[in-house]
């Protein structure tokens, strides 16, 4: 059939649906491929999840974001309240700055940002100068 990708695939065992303009294909590990009829009971089950796993998703993020400036201050309040210059500084500064970048972003901190917070708490070893062996 034309306008299919073709793809090693199984058939499902319900309804033994192939490939469709009226059939759903589902993607079960690349390159393999199921399709399903639409009234095929496990092509149901798994809207089911899908939708069931949306809503949970869904309800989580609408509780950290309910949450999340209140854990934020008692972080803030936490590190704020630590004596400054003991050993643990740059890992609750690092901690303290991530978490404030996450704050600002809608999404997550990507990598790039991530790296920059961490290079600047914990810098490379440089070697020392005056340092010499025989």
């Amino acid at each position: 059939m034309e306008g299919f990708v073709h793809a090693e695939g199984g058939l499902c065992p319900d309804c033994k649906a192939g490939p469709s303009p009226d059939n759903a294909c589902v993607g079960v590990g690349l390159p393999i491929q199921m399709w399903h009829t639409p009234d095929c009971p496990q092509w149901t089950i798994m809207q089911i999840d899908f939708d069931a796993g949306s809503r949970r998703i869904k309800e989580q993020d609408a509780w950290a974001a309910d949450i999340f400036p209140a854990v934020h201050e008692r972080l803030k309040q936490a590190a704020g309240a630590i004596e400054r210059g003991t050993p643990a500084q740059p890992f609750i500064d690092a901690l303290t700055e991530l978490v404030q970048a996450q704050a600002d972003t809608t999404g997550f901190v990507v990598l790039h940002r991530w790296t920059e917070i961490l290079e600047r708490h914990f810098p490379p070893q440089l070697p020392d100068p005056d340092y010499t062996t025989s």
